[in-house]
C-alpha cells in the first residue's frame, strides 16, 4: 500500500475514498523514505525543504487551482507529477467577483446597516448608489476563470477588455500596459496566478491610475496587489472602492481594511460552496487515484504536462 503524507485538512468524504488505497501520515509522524504521495491544499502547499527529503514521491495532489505555495518547477526537475483542481471552480469563483463588483457598487453593506440599525426609519432614504450597468471592466488575467467572468457580466452590458502576458483569441480589447488598462476602466478585476512573477503587479502606479471612482477586485491572491498602497489608496481617496476575496498575510487581514467603510472583505471563499468544494476534492482524491491505477494523472499543472 502506498504511503500518502497529508498536508492541511481533507473531508470525510475525500478520506474514505483514500484510505483503502493508501497509509495516511501527518507531517508530525512519517517516514521521509516511504512517502510516495501527497495531498495539499493551495494555502498550505509543501515546504520547500521538505521535497529534497522525499526520495520516493512521485505526486504532489493539491486541493486547488492555485498552487503557488508548491515549487512545481523543482518538483518537475525531479520527475515528481504536482496536479491540481483547475475548471471544476470556474464558476463559483466568477460568480464571487461579480459579487464583490455588485456589493460595491450598491453599497450593499452600508445599506444593510442602515436598515439594521433603524436609520431608514429614523433618517428615511439612504443616499443614493452607484449603477454597475454599462461600465468598462478590465480583467487582469483572462484564463478560464476570467473568460467566465466576462461571460457572467454580460447582462450588465459591460465593455470588457483585459490584460496578460500576450493578446489572446477573444472578442476583447487588449491592453498590453495593466496602468494604461487600469486608467482606462472604472472596474479592476483581478484573476491572475500567483507567485513570485506576479507578486504586486497591482502597484502603487496601477492603483493611482485606477483612480477615485475606480473598484478593484481581487479573487486571484493576495500577493498580486500591493496591500500597503492599496490601503493608502482607499484612506486617502485615490481609490473609491474595494472588493477582497484574498489578502497578502491569510488570514491575518490587516485592520486599516476592517476598518474601511468602502471595502468589502470575504475570507478567501471564492469557490467555497458545498457543491464546487465537493467536487475540487474529488478531483484532488481522483488524481491520487488514478496514479496509482495507470501511473497517469489527470489534470497536472503547466510545469508537469510534458511527464
Amino acid at each position: 500500500m502506498p504511503d500518502l503524507l497529508q498536508i492541511g485538512g481533507i473531508t470525510e468524504a475525500m478520506r474514505q475514498r483514500l484510505d483503502p488505497v493508501f497509509d495516511i501520515h501527518q507531517l508530525s509522524d512519517f517516514d521521509p523514505g516511504a512517502i510516495t504521495h501527497i495531498i495539499t491544499n493551495g494555502h498550505d502547499g509543501v515546504p520547500p525543504e521538505l521535497i529534497p527529503r522525499l526520495n520516493n514521491l512521485k505526486v504532489i495532489s493539491v486541493y486547488g487551482v492555485g498552487y503557488d505555495a508548491v515549487d512545481a518547477s523543482a518538483a518537475a526537475q525531479r520527475d515528481i507529477v504536482v496536479t491540481h483542481t483547475p475548471d471544476v471552480l470556474n464558476l463559483e469563483v466568477a460568480t464571487t467577483a461579480v459579487l464583490l463588483m455588485l456589493a460595491c457598487y450598491r453599497d450593499l453593506l452600508r445599506d444593510d446597516a442602515y436598515v439594521r440599525s433603524g436609520s431608514w426609519e429614523a433618517e428615511g432614504n439612504a443616499p443614493l448608489t452607484r449603477s454597475a450597468d454599462n461600465q468598462k471592466i478590465g480583467i487582469l488575467g483572462l484564463g478560464r476563470i476570467g473568460q467566465a467572468i466576462a461571460d457572467k457580466l454580460a447582462p450588465w452590458n459591460p465593455e470588457i477588455v483585459y490584460h496578460t502576458r500576450r493578446p489572446k483569441d477573444v472578442p476583447y480589447r487588449y491592453f498590453d500596459d495593466l496602468a494604461k488598462m487600469a486608467a482606462y476602466v472604472d472596474v479592476l478585476i483581478c484573476i491572475t496566478p500567483g507567485g513570485t512573477g506576479t507578486r504586486h503587479l497591482v502597484s502603487a502606479k496601477v492603483i493611482e491610475a485606477l483612480g477615485p471612482s475606480g473598484t478593484l477586485i481581487n479573487v486571484s491572491r493576495g500577493s498580486v496587489v500591493d496591500e500597503v498602497a492599496l490601503i493608502h489608496a482607499l484612506q486617502s481617496g485615490q481609490l473609491g472602492w474595494a472588493g477582497l476575496d484574498v489578502f497578502e498575510n491569510e488570514p491575518h487581514v490587516p485592520q486599516a481594511l476592517r476598518d474601511l467603510p468602502n471595502v468589502v472583505l470575504l475570507p478567501h471563499a471564492g469557490s467555497a460552496t458545498e457543491e464546487t468544494r465537493a467536487a475540487m476534492g474529488n478531483l484532488t482524491v481522483d488524481n491520487l487515484l488514478q496514479h496509482v491505477k495507470s501511473g497517469e494523472v489527470l489534470t497536472p499543472v503547466p510545469e508537469c504536462r510534458d511527464q
